[in-house]
């Protein structure tokens, strides 16, 4: 527990003002149970409370006194409320973050950003019918029924809230908007599982942005299930680029469902590189490109990456070696070097290129993000929402975010000092 800022946890909850009826609860103690439950595995409130009030060394270890009284459910209850009125878990979280990066356990140069879902204690609410839309009128719009249909979606585009337009409106929104207004009530959730086929699930979702060695949790946000994984993105990457001091942060790597322009830009913006699997919609095979956008030779032979030029933002390919031989090499038709603009399309073109070995090196430090989901569904309860409302379940997610990071860097600290030892 020496990793978290329990002061900063205890001003928080505890009464502010003498006035009112005497406070009796040891609320320091109260919150140290509370991080213990998910250490120790606890499933529920009331089988903490009798884990206390049966194992006295469990109780004194939480910092209670032999004469203090257990807290009842109830005191535990109002203690969870007092969390959801504040955002001191994410302040306290970040201190661990920033804790971990001076004392130099955190000098990764790759981010993985993926999301993981959990379902909710509620079952989901009955289906309601949808009223069958008027049928829509039959041929072109006049030029003027034109103009007022164009209007009229631009004017309840602008009204939706945030979440519900498009990315690209998150690009110039501040940090403190993008967080204070995720949708947080449980929703229907979809998602392709390995096989292909559609797993439905009704409850919530948790982002990540995952350092790929040290894997410590450097961004999280909880979101409604039905919020569409590539719209957590751009908060988490503001996150890490107004909160952490990373300078050797180069590289984002996220899967397929990340495959969105705006994330692309908000990545160029911090002048760092995205390394994004491709999401084929729809789109025309290139002529001239390979499947990953290398251009080719009039025998539709791949060029080859050969560099970067970070000056110009250029990708540098050289002709293929299928072209020693090839008798139309010195006819003048295929170029000996083919220089791409990065910043023509950032989509397709990401440093290193796709396809090459470098891109493929780094795209699979993305399984850190997915070793850190199945830690905390497996090992931090993370499956095991015991809340009816969004906002005690976002506490539940927050509170296991903490104490996983701080079990990282207790874990390190520890590591340092057998070393030390070892050495003297």
């Amino acid at each position: 527990m020496a990793a978290i800022d329990l002061d900063a946890l205890f001003h928080e909850i505890k009464k502010k003002s003498r006035l009112g009826a005497p406070a009796e609860l040891n609320y320091g103690a109260m919150i140290v149970s509370v991080f213990a439950r998910y250490i120790e595995r606890i499933p529920t409130i009331k089988d903490l409370i009798k884990r206390l009030s049966n194992d006295l060394s469990f109780k004194l270890d939480c910092g209670f006194k032999v004469s203090d009284s257990v807290p009842s459910e109830a005191s535990y209850s109002r203690l969870l409320t007092k969390l959801t009125e504040t955002d001191i878990l994410e302040k306290v979280q970040e201190t661990i973050v920033l804790n971990a990066i001076s004392e130099d356990f955190i000098q990764d140069d790759t981010v993985a950003i993926d999301a993981t879902h959990f379902k909710a204690r509620d079952k989901a609410p009955a289906k309601q019918e949808k009223l069958k839309a008027e049928p829509k009128k039959r041929g072109r719009k006049k030029k003027e029924e034109r103009e007022q249909w164009l209007a009229k979606q631009a004017e309840q585009e602008a009204n939706l809230p945030l979440y519900e337009k498009k990315i690209e409106a998150q690009l110039d929104e501040p940090l403190a908007r993008l967080r204070a207004e995720v949708p947080q009530d449980p929703k229907w959730g979809v998602k392709k599982n390995s096989e292909g086929q559609n797993v439905f699930w009704f409850g919530y979702k948790g982002h990540l942005a995952v350092s790929t060695s040290s894997q410590y949790i450097l961004q999280s946000l909880f979101s409604s299930g039905s919020l569409n994984d590539g719209k957590a993105a751009i908060p988490l990457l503001k996150g890490i680029e107004e909160r952490l001091p990373l300078h050797n942060l180069t590289y984002h790597t996220m899967d397929a469902g990340y495959d969105f322009e705006a994330i692309y830009e908000q990545v160029h913006r911090m002048e760092q590189r995205s390394i994004i699997a491709y999401n084929k919609r729809n789109e025309p095979e290139p002529i001239g490109f390979d499947e990953h956008f290398a251009p080719t030779c009039f025998r539709e032979h791949s060029y080859c990456y050969d560099s970067y030029d970070a000056k110009y933002e250029t990708l540098k390919y050289t002709r293929p070696k299928e072209c020693a031989d090839c008798p139309l090499a010195n006819e003048g038709i295929c170029q000996k070097v083919y220089k791409v603009k990065v910043t023509t399309d950032l989509r397709r073109y990401s440093t290193p290129a796709r396809g090459s070995k470098a891109w493929k090196m780094l795209f699979n430090r993305r399984t850190a993000v997915e070793r850190v989901n199945a830690y905390l569904k497996e090992f931090f309860q993370l499956n095991n929402v015991r809340y009816r409302t969004g906002k005690r379940a976002k506490v539940h997610f927050g509170l296991l975010v903490l104490v996983y990071n701080a079990s990282k860097l207790a874990v390190d600290r520890i590591g340092v000092r057998l070393n030390q030892i070892q050495a003297a």
